[in-house]
């Protein structure tokens, strides 16, 4: 029987092939859109310092000009390949002109010059990324009627049944995938409102928080891709009495996990309260349309805070509160928001920031 397109997916290398494919993972444009190519490399890796800059057609990506539309690549974090398995591996880039400068859509260069300014601090992030999946020929919420609504929001938060949970083989493989590619992925669950899901990146440390999210969000596009469904992370995907799609930043510094970091949360609670509209501005496009004071969000017009609350810009864990030492969570972040821009600026704002 002749072999199918399958049957080759899943060939085994030789046992004498040295070779091994690295696919070359960047962000777009757009700023949210995620690019790849792959190369082969003459044997297996084990530093991104092994790993040859590349380049590509910015002009095809809008991040160059046709007359001069050449970007290179730089290696920036190493991740195992689930699809290929084997010592094949995905590599997170950041992109730079032949010169040597950062172009303008590189926010990872930036984030990562804050980080290298205050190593000590050990920023740790956990990232709570929701997204919606789409039926593709209508783009409309998975499992959701033609045209049409399902029951109200309330049995669909972590629901179990084929009535109430729709996309979870697109959700199991995702967090397999994301497990076997070195991804610190702590956890899913499924979305109040049905057919959207959340994964959890983090614990991670400072710039690896972002390389990670954005890695996790390639494996789930390039999933939903084979499935023929959408991935959306649009902050407000369905108008109405339906909740939105965030992505909250949960953080703290070793001073805030240590003896007495209550003092330490709290001041950075008040220097985020002093930054909040510049925060909003970089927390995602079309995150007015989630933050309206309704469906667990706070209004983005004024700040707020508290322990507990899932209605505030900023909630503080009973656990913290109790021990007076941990973390804070910021709930104003978008899904489609940036994040390296969202990591860096909240350590920035709490951390480095002297008003």
């Amino acid at each position: 029987m002749a072999a199918t397109v399958d049957d080759l997916l899943r060939l085994e290398m030789p046992a004498d092939e040295k070779r091994i494919i690295a696919e070359y993972i960047w962000v777009g444009g757009s700023g949210l859109d995620l690019r790849s190519k792959p190369r082969t490399l003459p044997g297996p890796v084990k530093s991104v310092s092994e790993l040859p800059k590349w380049n590509y057609d910015g002009s095809s990506t809008g991040q160059a000009p046709g007359e001069d539309s050449e970007v290179i690549l730089y290696p920036q974090a190493i991740f195992r390949d689930p699809f290929r398995g084997g010592d094949n591996i995905l590599v997170m880039c950041d992109c730079y002109t032949p010169q040597g400068e950062p172009i303008p859509t590189n926010t990872r260069y930036a984030a990562n010059k804050l980080f290298q300014q205050a190593l000590d601090a050990e920023p740790w992030f956990g990232l709570e990324q929701e997204y919606t999946l789409l039926e593709k020929e209508h783009k409309w919420p998975l499992g959701w009627p033609v045209n049409g609504y399902p029951g109200p929001q309330g049995p669909y938060y972590c629901g179990v049944g084929a009535d109430k949970a729709w996309g979870r083989r697109i959700v199991d493989a995702h967090y397999k995938a994301c497990v076997y590619a070195g991804i610190t992925i702590s956890g899913t669950n499924g979305e109040v409102m049905p057919g959207q899901w959340e994964f959890q990146v983090g614990p991670a440390v400072g710039i690896a928080a972002g390389d990670e999210l954005w890695v996790a969000r390639y494996l789930l596009e390039r999933i939903t891709e084979l499935e023929g469904v959408i991935l959306s992370l649009d902050p407000k995907p369905v108008e109405g009495d339906w909740n939105g799609a965030g992505c909250h930043c949960n953080f703290s510094t070793k001073a805030m996990r240590e003896d007495g970091g209550w003092d330490v949360i709290m001041e950075g609670v008040k220097n985020l309260e002093l930054r909040h509209k510049e925060h909003i501005k970089a927390y995602g496009e079309g995150n007015e349309r989630r933050l309206t004071g309704r469906h667990e969000t706070a209004s983005m017009d004024r700040f707020s805070w508290a322990v507990a609350s899932r209605g505030t810009s900023v909630r503080i864990g009973r656990e913290t509160e109790a021990k007076k030492k941990g973390y804070m969570e910021d709930r104003r972040p978008a899904s489609n928001m940036d994040p390296y821009v969202v990591t860096s600026l909240v350590f920035d704002t709490t951390t480095l920031w002297k008003p």
